[in-house]
C-alpha cells in the first residue's frame, strides 16, 4: 500500500503557493525553480504584485519534472519530451480529435452561463486569477478542475470532448477515438459516443499524475484496471491501491481523488452512469 501524501500547505483560500512555500514543499531551491521558468519547463503565475505564484496544478507538473530529473535522472531535453511539450506551451495536449483550444471553449461555456470570472471562479473554488490564466491558456487545468468547471458551467467533461454535438455512434474506430490530455500527464479517451446513461472512458496516468484534488457529483463509478497502479481516495478516509486485474467501484456523490504512485504509466477502464463526469 503507498503512503499517504500529506496535504500540500496553501497560500490563502485559493491554494496559491509562493516561490519559498513551493520549494519547501519538493524540497528544491528557489532558484531551481527560477530555472525551471527560464527554460519553459514551468509557467508560474503572477500575482498583481508580479510575485511568481504556483496553483496546485502547477505543483504537480512540478513534481513530475523532479522525479524525471532526481529518478530517471534526464536532462531539461528528456523532461521536456517526457512531458510532451514544454510546460509553457499553450493548451491543452492534443491527441486524435483532441479539442483544440480548451481555453476559448471554457470561456465561451462560462459566457453561456451568464457568468463573470469572479462569480465563476468562486463557484469552481479556484482563483479568478488562475481561471483568467486557464481561459488565456497560460496556465492549464487538472482533471479535478475541468470536473468543477464544468458542474459550474451546467455541463460534463465530457461535453469538451466534442467540438458540436454530434450524432450516437455504436462503433468506435480507433481513429474515431476522442481525445483529452491535461498537461500534468493524464490521458482521457472516449470509447462510446453518444450514449445517455454512461460514459466509457479509458485512462492513461503518468507516473506521479492524477485529479490534483477531489471533486463529486451524482451516480455511480466502475474502474477496471488494465495495467499500473492507481491510489483513490474517497472522503479523505478510505483509501485503495488498485493494481492491474483489479476491478473497483464507488458512489460518485463521495469525494475522490486519484493519482499513480508508480513507476510506470497506469491504463484503466473508467465507467460513469449516469454521465456526470
Amino acid at each position: 500500500m503507498a503512503q499517504r501524501r500529506a496535504p500540500a500547505a496553501t497560500n490563502g483560500r485559493f491554494g496559491f503557493l509562493t516561490v519559498g512555500q513551493t520549494a519547501r514543499i519538493l524540497g528544491v531551491s528557489p532558484s531551481t525553480l527560477r530555472l525551471w521558468e527560464n527554460v519553459g519547463l514551468i509557467a508560474p503565475v503572477r500575482s498583481d504584485g508580479r510575485y511568481r505564484l504556483y496553483s496546485p496544478e502547477h505543483l504537480e507538473v512540478l513534481k513530475r519534472i523532479k522525479y524525471l530529473r532526481d529518478v530517471k535522472q534526464l536532462n531539461v531535453p528528456g523532461i521536456r519530451q517526457e512531458l510532451g511539450a514544454a510546460a509553457a506551451t499553450p493548451g491543452a495536449a492534443e491527441g486524435n480529435g483532441a479539442t483544440r483550444d480548451l481555453g476559448t471553449k471554457l470561456r465561451k461555456l462560462r459566457q453561456q452561463a451568464a457568468l463573470g470570472v469572479n462569480a465563476a471562479a468562486r463557484l469552481a473554488k479556484i482563483s479568478p486569477g488562475f481561471l483568467s490564466a486557464i481561459e488565456r491558456t497560460r496556465c492549464h487545468a487538472s482533471v479535478a478542475t475541468l470536473q468543477r468547471l464544468a458542474a459550474t458551467y451546467g455541463t460534463t467533461v465530457l461535453e469538451l470532448f466534442e467540438e458540436k454535438p454530434r450524432r450516437p455512434t455504436r462503433l468506435v474506430r480507433p481513429n474515431d477515438t476522442r481525445v483529452l490530455e491535461t498537461h500534468s500527464g493524464v490521458r482521457m479517451e472516449l470509447l462510446a459516443r453518444g450514449t445517455t446513461m454512461l460514459q466509457c472512458l479509458r485512462f492513461r496516468v503518468r507516473p506521479g499524475a492524477g485529479s490534483d484534488g477531489a471533486y463529486s457529483h451524482q451516480g455511480e463509478e466502475f474502474i477496471h484496471m488494465l495495467e499500473g497502479t492507481l491510489e483513490v481516495w474517497l472522503d479523505e478516509i478510505d483509501c485503495h491501491l488498485l493494481e492491474a486485474g483489479d476491478s473497483f467501484w464507488f458512489e460518485s456523490t463521495l469525494g475522490h481523488r486519484w493519482y499513480n504512485p508508480g513507476g510506470f504509466d497506469a491504463v484503466l477502464i473508467w465507467i460513469n452512469t449516469p454521465p456526470t463526469f
